[in-house]
């Protein structure tokens, strides 16, 4: 089992199921983690719109994580 720590102001991968390549399709702004569920911050998620959205941690949409070094 791998373990996956999210931390606010980590970036969040996509794999969106249509394409479920191992590949990123989109990417959003880890806003918290609370409850079982990572929120998030994403642009372009419904046209310009800028959004808060929320996944079960588990989602099988979400790729991975990263921690940029600011």
């Amino acid at each position: 089992m791998v373990v996956i720590y999210q931390k606010v102001g980590d970036i969040i991968f996509f794999d969106w199921a249509d394409s479920n390549d191992g590949k990123a399709d989109h990417v959003g702004i880890v806003e918290k983690t609370e409850n079982g569920k990572v929120y998030t911050i994403e642009g372009n998620s419904r046209g310009d719109i800028c959004k808060q959205k929320d996944y079960d941690i588990n989602s099988s949409v979400i790729l991975g994580y990263g921690t940029p070094m600011y």
